[in-house]
């Protein structure tokens, strides 16, 4: 199958495909005698196998590591479970510095009376060198 019916199947754009092959992270399919790309099924299982790993934020190289894990019949569960412990664990540093963000934003809009005059404190916050907020 061309690119178009492999993103299609895979939901990975044709334009970062073509990026995971460049990376190495899918391997360069087979090409037709007039050189478009020819995907099989198991490209296409791979495929999904990244885009599914991809939508649950892990990082390139994880899913790199993700699919080493899924190829080699000699892993251990507790190599796939260590992988993804460190990913929740990063998640949930990315979620408390959301909710920094979120309570900072929203002390910030309180305190902005949103009237026609130019008093702002947001503004006065975001030009103060104050970085601990």
């Amino acid at each position: 199958m061309n690119i178009g019916q492999a993103s299609e199947l895979s939901g990975i754009p044709s334009k970062t495909i073509r990026y995971y092959e460049s990376i190495g992270l899918i391997p360069a399919p087979a090409r037709t005698d007039s050189g478009y790309r020819d995907y099989s099924n198991p490209e296409i299982e791979t495929m999904r196998f990244i885009q599914r790993a991809r939508n649950l934020g892990f990082a390139i190289k994880d899913v790199c590591e993700l699919l080493d894990l899924w190829h080699d019949h000699n892993r251990t569960s507790a190599q796939v479970k260590s992988l993804t412990q460190r990913h929740i664990a990063e998640i949930e540093s990315k979620v408390k510095e959301l909710e920094r963000m979120r309570n900072t934003l929203a002390m910030l809009s309180e305190k902005c009376h949103g009237n026609d005059r130019p008093e702002c404190p947001i503004l006065e916050d975001l030009a103060s060198l104050n970085f601990g907020n």
